[in-house]
């Protein structure tokens, strides 16, 4: 069973959500040529407070500074 973890900022409406889990399954079974009923969609959402990339959270909007 193919399971796909989307990770998010949160933020999405469930509408949102709902075109993107039938997106991200409609193309694992027609790359992966699996049924349709074996694929699993979740969805973590994530507060910016909750994210770091480079040792800086997201809510701090420091991105890489220049090292020397």
């Amino acid at each position: 069973m193919p399971v796909v973890n989307v990770m998010l900022w949160e933020g999405r409406t469930v509408e949102q959500k709902r075109e993107l889990a039938a997106s991200i399954t409609e193309s694992v079974v027609e790359i992966g040529k699996c049924p349709r009923e074996s694929v699993v969609v979740t969805f973590s959402d994530f507060q910016k407070s909750d994210w770091a990339e480079g040792g800086y959270l997201a809510i701090d909007k420091v991105r890489y500074p220049k090292e020397d």
